[in-house]
């Protein structure tokens, strides 16, 4: 009999930071900066700051399961534990197209800094980057690691170099100015939400990550609150220097704040990094999604073959050529905003199942063992999770109803695969 080829455990403490941070710092901040002052206007900062709120409650209780299940199917083995395999399915379903239309959120971003350089259109210049990323995972996870913790650092510097480009404007602007009142702040929290999407991720190198019982829960959280401590001070730094209604119209917004800071070269600089920024956060997300997959196929709930790792690289291949392909579907929207609040909606179901899941196992599994536990409870029923949960119902009622519809069609298709797949087995 043939042994079966593991994923191999590679990656420490440093590593897992730096992939979360990499992939959270990328996502919205550099894409969707613009579009979300169009909305809440100088108090774009406030946005930001709640949107942290749901990240950090529900970031607790992905280190507290992550401990208790270091599996690479991540959300779909809690959710299993806790409801059984027909939601673990859907759940399983909703972040395979996290992963994927975030993925294609992000090229979109990718291509409006692109065009900056050479004229094509952000469409296509997304669909070359997925096809170079996803031959990357193919290749192997350490390469992947060191691209994303290289890029990571280019990224970071990227966001301090626009706070240090915002200290001479401060207090030129209200930073409680709000077009559209609270009713915008809200709306816009909603969609940089997608800023924050890429800590769950974290959890789904499990079975990359050496003690990852350990090392997932402590990764998670430090590469969350870093990045909540980064997004605040560049969306206060961004509307000092350009005012919202010019970072509003900005297919570039940070290239275009150095641009009126420093001129052309600063623009070529920001314009530079932010390639990087968003090509390593879609790479994180194809990483995220095809893991998923994988584990889900590895766990005999999706067809076998999904679940084939290449017996040199040790990379699932059949599962990165899938999602590579699934992603290329959403990046001809064209509409990045569209797409985002797709993304968004598909998480904060995912939240609201994930902090339920949470809750129930403290009763359903008292005894077992927990190596992160989420502080703060009333008995067995823990709080910070229960805030997380009410977050993500009050996220959900800020999207618009074309995303609304669009995201339930989403969850509809995963519940009638669900059944079949069930039937199946």
């Amino acid at each position: 009999m043939t042994q079966k080829v593991q994923l191999k455990r590679e990656l420490g403490l440093l590593e897992v930071t730096l992939s979360g941070v990499g992939i959270i710092l990328g996502a919205g901040i550099y894409a969707l900066i613009g579009k979300a002052s169009g909305l809440a206007g100088n108090s774009v900062w406030l946005s930001f700051a709640l949107a942290s709120l749901i990240a950090v409650f529900t970031g607790l209780s992905y280190a507290e399961l992550s401990s208790m299940f270091p599996r690479a199917s991540a959300e779909y083995e809690y959710t299993n534990h806790a409801f059984g395999k027909k939601l673990a399915f859907i759940i399983g379903w909703l972040i395979i197209l996290s992963g994927v239309i975030g993925a294609s959120t992000v090229a979109l971003g990718f291509g409006g800094y692109f065009n900056a350089f050479i004229k094509v259109t952000p469409v296509i210049s997304g669909i070359i980057l997925i096809i170079a990323l996803s031959c990357l995972l193919l290749y192997g996870i350490k390469e992947t690691a060191r691209f994303a913790m290289f890029s990571t650092l280019i990224e970071t510097a990227g966001l301090i170099i626009i706070i240090f480009i915002g200290i001479p404007y401060l207090g030129k602007v209200d930073y409680f100015e709000m077009p559209q009142g609270l009713a915008g702040v809200f709306q816009a929290s909603a969609l940089v939400f997608f800023a924050y999407t890429g800590f769950e991720s974290i959890v789904k190198l499990s079975e990359e990550t050496k003690t990852p019982e350990k090392t997932i829960p402590r990764g998670l959280l430090i590469a969350i609150l870093v990045s909540i401590v980064l997004y605040i001070l560049v969306a206060i730094s961004a509307v000092s220097v350009m005012g919202w209604e010019k970072l509003a119209v900005s297919n570039a917004p940070f290239a275009d704040i150095a641009f009126a800071a420093f001129g052309s070269e600063a623009f070529i600089l920001l314009a530079l990094i932010a390639l990087f920024a968003t090509a390593n956060t879609v790479l994180m997300m194809l990483l995220g999604a095809s893991r998923i997959i994988y584990g889900m196929a590895d766990s005999s709930t999706l067809p076998a073959i999904l679940a084939k790792v290449h017996p040199s690289r040790r990379t699932p291949w059949v599962a990165i050529t899938v999602t590579m392909f699934l992603s290329f579907i959403f990046v001809f929207s064209g509409d990045i905003a569209f797409v985002a609040n797709v993304d968004n909606f598909t998480l904060f179901v995912t939240f609201f199942v994930i902090n339920a899941t949470m809750i129930l196992l403290r009763y359903k599994e008292p005894r077992m063992i927990r190596p992160f536990k989420v502080p703060f409870s009333i008995g067995r029923f823990p709080l910070l999770p229960f805030f997380g949960l009410l977050f993500s119902i009050f996220m959900l009622s800020q999207l618009e109803w074309q995303v609304l519809i669009t995201g339930i069609l989403l969850v509809v298709i995963g519940g009638t695969l669900s059944m079949v797949e069930i039937k199946k087995s």
